[in-house]
């Protein structure tokens, strides 16, 4: 099991903080699962922050599949995806 190496200011447990871990690990991995964002990034309740971050204007679609966990055993999880924003493309004419 590893953790995600994290900077000093992100050890603090708040609501706050761990969205912005999450958010920065989805903008670098865009997925995570519910599983993979306990045990790497120490978020316990990882489908409350991603409902604060939709709220916030991010879009993160959740998707169902099988995740195992460190015993073995088989869960349907949800898996996070952020969908970037798309910049739009000026065309001349």
């Amino acid at each position: 099991m590893t953790l995600i190496n994290t900077p000093q200011q992100y050890h603090s447990n708040s609501l706050a903080n761990q969205r912005q871990i999450l958010l920065k690990y989805l903008q670098q991995n865009q997925r995570i699962t519910t599983l993979e964002a306990r045990r790497k990034l120490d978020i316990m309740h990882p489908s409350g922050r991603i409902r604060e971050l939709k709220a916030m204007g991010y879009n993160i679609i959740t998707n169902l599949k099988n995740d195992t966990t460190f015993k073995g055993i088989n869960h349907r999880v949800a898996e996070y995806v952020l969908i970037p924003k798309k910049i739009p493309l000026e065309i001349e004419m």
